[in-house]
């Protein structure tokens, strides 16, 4: 059924010279009348988010061009903004201490292009893949993984720099888990010699679907309550079940977490009652947890689908979004692959449906999201050896032969002008590309098709820059950093009278408090979540002590939080 036309209106404002739309094509001399475009519904300007100083009109782009003075004004306005929130932001993973124009602003005029397998040069050949081996080997080094990568060696490394952040790289190594844990073919198979036992052999995705029942190709997603949301997003975006999804379809009323109650929707965190960040700890949060994943009820929870035959995908934290809480990796590593291994899902036999050898994969997958974590802690455990700082967070790379992908963003801890990042694997792990790309002359190994050549260029640029002293240096500044603002948070709720909630995760560079008014929360880019804890109501805010945040920034940031009316009424609670 088709509902009734609008009727358009034709004197909308439009642009920053105020000209209704329909006489926007007054000043364009090829055509004889007017294109075929649309025109606006209603109004932009009121259907948008405004944003304070910087109207809308005056980005809005006209058929005829913006005039030099209109271009003038606002890209005038637009940098004046962002020059201003960027210096007061303490709210986000975002390192703002940037200095690359005087020497890659040429680059800016190249259409350098990435596209395809970093390691062949490939068609395209105006890319920075030079550059992006050169970055792809300095984290192998630092995560410990056998490098340079080599096809032919199964134990080296293989990665790619990330268009997106870590998100990209959440998705890439969730689609790398489904791939591997469903016996699709390998990039690089290593045979296990003789040939298979008849009827012992488990089968490929295809061969395992038509057999009825079977779910030893099925496997199912693990994460915490404090996982980002990029990853509950990929999990749907692949079609692939979480332990909720797959709980209430099979087992509505066996949740091993208490049986008969509802599936979680993720595995609860240290502190917490169930998988909704409702804490009851007794952390440095009054009562809040410290956001890593419950290691016990984690392997509760495997063990439950291991004993069913699903292979399970375990993601782990390493310095959340929130709390910038650092999952045990080492012990839940331990954990899976013991659980597995009771359950013969340690290693198996993958049967590709023909005559020939199968391969030995695990029943499992761990991926570690260190989008701050993976590039700000190895710096951290270097001042730990030197005696620098008294403790650093626990181990988490592929000196764990448990640990399957690692990923980390380019924007938070080294800080890049757009988001960006890196995603390393085994090359054992590769799988088969999906098309061929003699296109772009390179295996079509990555998520993206052109990828970013930018990206490989700004963070070799900034790596080449500094040596592993000045990261530490930088490492332990900023440990110093969350810890003052820390107690300056503490001093501010003992002087005010009124709990804050101040707490800090160990090891982290978060600081959560109470969040303040609208108005703080711009002007200093603050993150905001609302929490529960022992079942009330907690609006969170918290800030990050990033690279360019210095003392002076913290201490304004208090003086704002002292004021009168920073913050709003406790929030009614049930």
């Amino acid at each position: 059924m088709t509902g009734q036309a609008r009727t358009v209106p034709t004197d909308i404002p439009f642009g920053p010279a105020d000209v209704p739309w329909e006489k926007a094509f007054s000043g364009l001399h090829t055509l004889g009348g007017t294109p075929t475009v649309t025109p606006p519904s209603s109004d932009p300007r009121e259907t948008y988010d405004n944003v304070p100083g910087i109207p809308f009109a005056g980005f809005q782009l006209p058929a005829c061009a913006l005039t030099a003075e209109q271009y003038t004004e606002a890209e005038s306005l637009l940098r004046a903004h962002l020059q201003r929130q960027c210096r007061n932001s303490v709210g986000f993973q975002l390192n703002g201490d940037l200095d690359y124009q005087h020497r890659l602003a040429p680059y800016l005029d190249l259409p350098v292009n990435n596209a395809g397998d970093p390691y062949r040069t490939g068609s395209v050949t105006h890319n920075t893949k030079i550059l992006e081996r050169a970055v792809l080997d300095y984290f192998a080094s630092l995560w410990n993984a056998r490098w340079p990568h080599r096809d032919d060696d199964p134990e080296s490394y293989w990665g790619y720099t990330l268009t997106m952040g870590a998100s990209e790289g959440n998705l890439y190594a969730l689609w790398n888990a489904r791939e591997y844990l469903s016996g699709s073919p390998l990039l690089h198979p290593t045979p296990t010699p003789g040939p298979s036992a008849p009827g012992t052999a488990r089968r490929t995705l295809a061969a395992a679907h038509r057999e009825q029942g079977s779910d030893s190709f099925h496997p199912v997603v693990l994460f915490s309550a404090d996982t980002h949301y990029s990853v509950t997003k990929a999990t749907r975006l692949l079609g692939l079940d979480t332990m909720r999804s797959l709980g209430e379809r099979r087992f509505p009323d066996e949740n091993p977490l208490g049986r008969g109650t509802p599936w979680p929707a993720a595995v609860p965190s240290v502190g917490s009652a169930d998988g909704k960040r409702d804490g009851d700890g007794d952390g440095d949060g009054e009562g809040e947890g410290d956001g890593t994943i419950d290691v016990d009820r984690l392997a509760v929870i495997v063990r439950f689908f291991a004993a069913r035959g699903f292979p399970v995908i375990v993601n782990l934290n390493y310095g959340s979004a929130f709390k910038g809480a650092y999952d045990d990796v080492a012990s839940v590593a331990r954990m899976v692959h013991d659980i597995c291994a009771e359950h013969g899902l340690d290693e198996r036999d993958v049967d590709h449906g023909g005559p020939g050898p199968t391969d030995v994969r695990t029943g499992y997958w761990l991926h570690v999201d260190g989008a701050l974590g993976a590039g700000y802690a190895p710096y951290l455990q270097m001042a730990h050896q030197a005696g620098l700082v008294a403790a650093a967070p626990p181990l988490f790379d592929f000196r764990l032969p448990q640990v399957h992908s690692i990923t980390t963003s380019g924007h938070k801890w080294m800080g890049t002008p757009w988001p960006c990042g890196v995603y390393m694997t085994r090359t054992r792990l590769q799988m088969l590309p999906p098309a061929d790309s003699e296109y772009v002359g390179s295996a079509d190994t990555t998520f993206g098709g052109s990828r970013n050549g930018f990206s490989p260029l700004v963070m070799w640029d900034h790596l080449a820059r500094r040596s592993y002293d000045d990261q530490i240096r930088a490492a332990v500044e900023c440990d110093r950093l969350a810890r003052y603002a820390h107690d300056r948070l503490r001093d501010l709720q003992a002087e005010s009278g009124r709990d804050l909630w101040v707490a800090r995760s160990p090891f982290s560079l978060a600081v959560r408090f109470r969040r303040p008014s609208t108005l703080i929360v711009t002007r200093y880019s603050l993150s905001c979540e609302t929490t529960r804890v022992a079942r009330l109501v907690r609006p969170y805010a918290h800030l990050y002590a990033m690279p360019h945040v210095t003392r002076d920034l913290i201490d304004a940031l208090i003086r704002d939080l002292a004021a009168p009316g920073a913050f709003p009424p406790d929030p009614a609670n049930t």
